[in-house]
């Protein structure tokens, strides 16, 4: 699969694999089991630009393709899922709305920040009643003045939320206009009126923040809106289609992971005098993983480099997410079977990852919707 990559991205790959070895695996046990949010990997991260990899290197950010992105995602989260899902969050979804749809001057403002990671970002679109009916929006803008909006309203299952300073928020002006009413909107942490509930006790991926967002009232500038009014559901979806890469990138360095784990103790248990990846049983099942495992990683592969060279890439962005998410969880738990008890034990790494991985076939759109884009597609 390396020969796919350049010489450039081939760097980042170590980089960002020396980073996680270093840095997030001695943390990863205790950032899952007390929740931590990693705030000093975070700024680790920063420190070597990947906060602002593909974001607008105009305005601060790193540059850099989706490939390049993907290699970093799969890196660290084959160490640490939690911290996957914080950049993802950070760059994919948060950042990147405000890099592609923002103006110049919402750009000035907030990218240099982001891109830096002096400020962190989060992306509010789930309610307590939408799930994955993105039309179903109860938070409501109105005209406050000429000048502002009123917000109000709540969002659930905030990635990044309780440590948010930015937040990329879509609502709706009139709900009876369907899609033509959602907007979307550029939120500060500091604006009077919002307040930040924790959503703690989570399956996985522990160590990422999640969060309900309540607005009462808030005073949102119409400076803070991204594009035009009525705009905010178009922007979604561009957005969630090409951060799904990034979550099938994900599952490839989750299921890596786990497969590393799997080989590594099926050399070192010995049953029957000889190692266990000697019997027939364990050695087909680590060929299945193997497998399937590069299959996914092709297939985010695609995804990446349809978006970077200029191309079309819902269906194969959806195709990827689904397939990786799946793959995963099957890797995951074939690893947590090759390691039978022990495996099933924290602070075992397959245990975490068979946590971690539950949620990918979730968020950003489930499994079922990915086959919904899917079809669409080739039944046009």
């Amino acid at each position: 699969m390396q020969s796919f990559y350049s010489e450039q991205q081939k760097i980042l790959q170590q980089t960002a694999r020396e980073f996680s070895i270093a840095e997030l695996a001695p943390k990863a046990h205790e950032i899952d089991e007390k929740e931590l949010f990693p705030i000093d990997q975070f700024k680790g991260l920063a420190n070597l630009g990947l906060t602002g990899l593909t974001l607008d290197s105009e305005f601060g950010g790193s540059g850099g393709e989706y490939v390049d992105m993907m290699v970093v995602i799969e890196e660290i989260a084959s160490v640490c899922g939690s911290t996957s899902t914080i950049l993802i969050t950070h760059v994919s979804l948060g950042s990147q709305t405000i890099s592609r749809f923002g103006n110049f001057d919402q750009k000035t403002k907030w990218l240099p920040l982001l891109s830096t990671g002096k400020k962190i970002a989060a992306f509010s679109l789930s309610e307590p009643q939408n799930g994955s009916d993105a039309l179903g929006l109860n938070t409501k803008i109105s005209k406050h003045d000429t000048n502002s909006y009123l917000l109000n309203g709540s969002k659930i299952f905030t990635t990044n939320g309780e440590v948010a300073d930015v937040f990329v928020v879509f609502c709706t002006s009139d709900k009876e206009a369907g899609y033509k009413g959602i907007s979307a909107l550029i939120v500060d942490k500091n604006t009077k009126g919002l307040s930040v509930i924790p959503q703690h006790g989570k399956l996985g991926m522990r160590g990422s923040s999640t969060a309900e967002i309540i607005f009462d009232n808030c005073i949102i500038p119409v400076e803070n809106r991204i594009k035009d009014e009525g705009d905010g559901y178009s922007i979604a979806l561009q957005i969630l289609d090409s951060s799904r890469i990034m979550i099938a990138a994900q599952c490839v360095g989750l299921a890596q992971g786990a497969m590393n784990a799997a080989l590594d103790y099926s050399k070192q248990r010995r049953t029957f005098n000889k190692p266990i990846s000697q019997h027939q049983s364990i050695s087909f099942m680590l060929a299945d993983m193997a497998t399937e495992l590069d299959a996914a990683r092709l297939m985010t592969w695609r995804a990446a480099k349809r978006h970077d060279e200029g191309l079309t890439y819902s269906k194969e962005a959806a195709m990827a997410k689904l397939f990786s998410s799946e793959v995963c969880g099957r890797v995951v738990d074939k690893a947590l079977q090759i390691h039978g008890g022990t495996g099933y034990f924290k602070p075992s790494i397959v245990e975490r990852m068979y946590r971690d991985q539950r949620v990918t076939e979730i968020y950003e759109g489930t499994s079922e919707i990915q086959r919904l884009v899917i079809s669409r597609a080739i039944l046009k």
